[in-house]
């Protein structure tokens, strides 16, 4: 080989993510250059310092002899914060574990009553702000009860109801132990109920049904037990081990009830048992960008205990807490294992669902988010260029024929940013579509942002704010330019919106629909207008200025012509039906025989589904 790139023998390479052929040049100890060789002679066109899809390393490593492990991102997570002596799995000495109160999420479908139980357990009205009474957000809160002689804590994570949660509600069953599944006792068992039973059970966590709405008249809590046994949720009352508390979370009736069954289950089925010395770990359950604050991250503490003052990273955010606030907004000096709080002090917002903790100084946090940052810019980059062939390099050319619809999106909080963008990837789009997200942040509309959108490679991208609005220059300047700001409130709306307009942009399709046949009687010629064919209607009608076609013993003899006159005796006509005699000339034809067949068409657009 030319290129002098050396071979192994079957050798295993980890790599990351969006690794470039540098970085491969170094595990095997090669030039670079030569790797650019050998993949020009592979067909493929790569920069050394490009990031590579997985696809594109690994057919490299095929090529010269190595066998190429790509390394997931937990993986290379664990990999990193080992470099700086942080081993998030180590094992804990049992005298250091103290209980812990339980982590209770909400599931259930949509109007079910999820928020309204949660304001009945903490005495708080967060409906009455949501948009179209749906959670847009994930909430947590800690609420005090007595059972048996002794004061618990219980912390609660309510999570969003709408479908295009999805992702957010799969995040909230992994941060939790027991799952509290509400089903309206005069709605049953709905398709959301089922996604949020399946979220639960992949969680492997046990499961609490409230049955709410039990006040009503038309309500039938004994159809949702028997509904639920189709999914293996067997009530306790008919020999199953699935507690079921009937409730009623708007008149406020048996909520003690439903909470001592959740302390119940907890203690049957879990070691509550968490260390509480020792570097904080966690989960960012929401965060957003507050404008008098900055960043607000709510967390969930695991492990450890979190102190003003700690240095944490949350993802790619880090910072020192300046201040840690309670559900309640009441500032707190520490939290400990499975206590929701509110931190404020980080340079960035993290994503819903990013794992935090705390280390020894500002330096560590703020090297390991850097090379998180670094990390997953070089990913990003990679599945946005994907591979660049030299069979494909003049698709890449005509690729600006195709029609694509590039989307910024500013919201409030990571969740639901991220839930947005994940809906809208998910959305069936036809190949001759590109739907591309350039950038998605927490906080209001700047000028950045309408910078970035007017700069788009293909023509102007549309700004997507979710209970978000633009700054006054950023306004002035998305005027001025011609960028499109949607607001929206409610995700699903966002959502449907969305795809209309990706519909809208589909080249129309037509589709042949036959209007009639006539047969040729006689045919006469004329000095002024040339063949005049004398016909009957056999099927349908004629149409003037109609399409046609003309058929001789089966066989198309004209396939484009068309009726340029029509007449009934002496008298112009618009069409003639069925049964009817008529006179005609055909445009763009001018042999008709006595027996052809003159079929009439149009081409209608198909409407897209």
């Amino acid at each position: 080989m030319s290129s002098g790139a050396p071979r192994g023998q079957g050798q295993e390479i980890r790599l990351p993510r969006g690794a470039s052929l540098s970085d491969f040049a170094d595990r095997i100890n090669a030039n670079p250059g030569s790797l650019v060789q050998e993949m020009f002679n592979l067909g493929e066109m790569v920069t050394a310092t490009q990031s590579c899809t997985d696809e594109t390393l690994q057919l490299l490593g095929e090529h010269l002899g190595f066998e190429v492990q790509i390394v997931s991102p937990e993986d290379e997570d664990r990999e990193l914060l080992a470099r700086f002596n942080i081993d998030l799995d180590a094992d804990v000495d049992q005298e250091r574990l103290v209980s812990r109160p339980p982590v209770v999420t909400v599931m259930g479908h949509v109007d079910h009553g999820k928020t309204k139980l949660l304001d009945a357990i903490r005495s708080a009205n967060v409906v009455e702000g949501e948009a179209g009474g749906i959670t847009q957000h994930i909430g947590a809160y800690q609420v005090h009860v007595e059972h048996e002689g002794e004061e618990r804590a219980i912390t609660f994570i309510d999570t969003p109801g709408h479908e295009a949660f999805t992702a957010m509600r799969a995040r909230g069953a992994q941060a939790t132990d027991i799952v509290v599944l509400v089903v309206a006792a005069d709605d049953g068992v709905m398709p959301q109920t089922i996604e949020a039973l399946n979220h639960a059970k992949a969680a492997d966590v046990p499961i609490v049904v409230a049955v709410n709405k039990v006040d009503k008249p038309e309500a039938n809590p004994g159809k949702v037990r028997q509904q639920l046994t189709e999914y293996g949720l067997v009530a306790e009352e008919y020999g199953g081990e699935t507690m079921f508390v009937d409730i009623s979370a708007k008149s406020r009736l048996n909520i003690d009830g439903l909470l001592e069954a959740v302390l119940l289950t907890a203690d049957a089925s879990l070691e509550m048992l968490a260390p509480i010395d020792g570097h904080a770990q966690g989960l960012a359950i929401e965060a957003r960008l507050d404008k008098g604050r900055g960043p607000v991250a709510t967390v969930l503490v695991q492990k450890g205990t979190l102190r003003v003052g700690d240095s944490i990273v949350a993802g790619n955010a880090y910072g020192r807490v300046r201040a840690m606030l309670d559900e309640n907004g009441h500032p707190l000096a520490e939290a400990g294992p499975a206590r929701p709080v509110m931190v404020l002090g980080l340079t960035a917002v993290p994503g819903a669902g990013d794992t935090f903790l705390a280390a020894d100084d500002d330096r560590t946090v703020r090297q390991i988010a850097e090379q998180r940052q670094a990390r997953k810019r070089a990913a990003e980059q990679a599945n946005l260029r994907g591979r660049a062939t030299l069979e494909t390099l003049l698709e890449k050319i005509k690729e600006g024929e195709r029609t694509s619809l590039d989307l910024i999106i500013k919201g409030d909080v990571s969740g639901s940013v991220e839930a947005l963008e994940d809906a809208l990837v998910a959305l069936p789009i036809p190949e001759e579509i590109q739907l591309r997200i350039i950038h998605r942040g927490v906080g209001a509309i700047t000028e950045n942002d309408v910078n970035l959108a007017s700069a788009s490679s293909n023509s102007t991208a549309i700004i997507i704010g979710f209970n978000v609005r633009p700054m006054d220059q950023a306004r002035d300047l998305a005027d001025r330019n011609g960028v499109e700001i949607r607001y929206y409130t409610v995700i699903y709306q966002a959502i449907e919106e969305i795809e209309a307009a990706l519909k809208g942009m589909l080249k129309p399709e037509y589709e042949e629909v036959a209007l009639g046949s006539a047969e040729v009687r006689e045919v006469f010629r004329s000095s002024k207008v040339g063949l005049i064919a004398g016909c009957i209607v056999r099927s349908g009608l004629l149409r003037r200025n109609g399409k046609a076609r003309v058929v001789r013993d089966g066989a198309v003899v004209a396939e484009s012509a068309t009726i340029s006159s029509l007449k009934r005796f002496k008298d112009d006509a618009t069409e003639v039906r069925e049964g009817f005699e008529c006179g005609l000339t055909l445009g763009g034809y001018n042999n008709l025989q006595v027996g052809d067949i003159i079929e009439t068409f149009e081409m209608r657009e198909k409407p897209r589904v």
